[in-house]
Parts: C-alpha cells; structure tokens; sequence
C-alpha cells in the first residue's frame, strides 16, 4: 500500500458519527433530470450511515465541447440536482477531470461513480487516478432509463409533440417550423383522426355481417 493510501485509510471516517460523516462526490450531467440519476444519488447517500454527498453538475461549455447539445440549460441542470433530497452539496460547473487538488479543496473521501472506463480526450478513463489512490467507489447504473433514451422517445413520436403544442397555443416559429411543416403536420392529423374513426367502425361492420 503507498504512502497515499496508507494516508487516505487513517483520515478517512467510518460513517459512524452524525457530526463527523463520510464525504462523497459523485458528478455528471444530469440533463433531463430522471430516476435513473436519482437512484445513482440514492446509492453514494446509501453507502455508509452518515454521508455527506457532493454532487458536482458539469458546466455548459464542458458538457458540449465533450458530449454535445444539452436539452436544460447549466441552471435548470444544477437546480434539478439541488432538490433531489439525497444531495448536500452541489458544485457547479464542476471540473470535467477530478485532481487531487480538488479532492483535497472539497474533503472528498471517495468518488463515486459506475465502475465502467469513462474515457475523454486523451485519457482512457478520467476516473484512473482516483482509483489508484484508493478513493473510488462504484456505483450500479440503471437499466431502461437514461436521457438519450428520453430524447429517442420524443424523436420517436415528433410529430405527436409537435401537434401537442401547437395545439396549445405554441407558434411555428417557437417550434422550429415552417408554414409548410405545418401545413403538413394539420394535414396528417386530421388524416389520422379520421383513419381512428373510420376503421373501428368499418370494422364494427364487417362482424354484424359475418354474424348475419
């Protein structure tokens, strides 16, 4: 065991007094905000009997120079966090590669997060070094849900949204369209509607004739 380690093993606390808890840190996006990145939270505050967890929301400039577009703006991101009740502590922006200098800034005990290599840039996993001093502790993800699955969701059912909402008062331009998508977007619907009543009772029909 290094000299680190063996440094780390004596400061760290066992979670055992309210007055002296365990410091985690777990960070992300957290873009559309769902119970997936709820239960993640849920985990680290789960992890000894008294934590005190920090939640770090990555900065608007990192997020899409690293992962693209998002959905909420920094702002909306960090107060979703801020309410969920497992969290003590939001950093924001927080820094997209944890170093040693901000572990020992924020009294961070472990850094939390799933045991997956997340790799960016030129770095394999940006979570090696924290595993390497012995302050790393994984965390399982939730299957079914994440928000590049909500987003393929709405891609799904565009149409459908789109409707929505112009139904309820939002205008062409505030959703991106033109005078002929929406022209269009009318034109199906009510081609829809009418294929919704029509078919049920066509249907209704042809049973009272094989009944016959």
């Amino acid at each position: 065991m290094s000299q680190i380690q063996e440094q780390n093993k004596k400061q760290i606390p066992l979670g055992e007094d309210p007055e002296n808890p365990v410091r985690i840190y777990a960070d992300g996006v957290f873009d559309q905000f769902h119970f997936g990145h709820a239960k993640l939270l849920e985990q680290c505050k789960k992890m000894y009997k008294h934590v005190h967890l920090i939640v770090g929301v990555s900065g608007q400039e990192d997020t899409e120079k690293y992962k693209g577009p998002t959905l909420m703006t920094e702002f909306e991101r960090q107060e979703s966090v801020r309410h969920c009740k497992w969290v003590d502590e939001v950093v924001c922006p927080c820094p997209w590669t944890i170093s040693l200098d901000f572990i020992e800034k924020h009294k961070v005990d472990f850094v939390a997060h799933d045991d997956a290599p997340y790799g960016s840039g030129d770095s394999e996993d940006i979570y090696a070094p924290i595993k390497k001093i012995g302050k790393f502790k994984a965390t399982q993800r939730t299957d079914g849900i994440s928000t590049s699955d909500l987003i393929m969701r709405i891609l799904k059912d565009r149409d459908l949204y789109l409707m929505r909402n112009l139904q309820r008062g939002y205008s062409r331009k505030e959703l991106g369209m033109s005078y002929s998508d929406e022209l269009l977007l009318k034109v199906k619907s009510v081609l829809k509607n009418i294929e919704e009543k029509f078919v049920p009772c066509t249907r209704r029909k042809r049973k009272t004739v094989k009944q016959e």
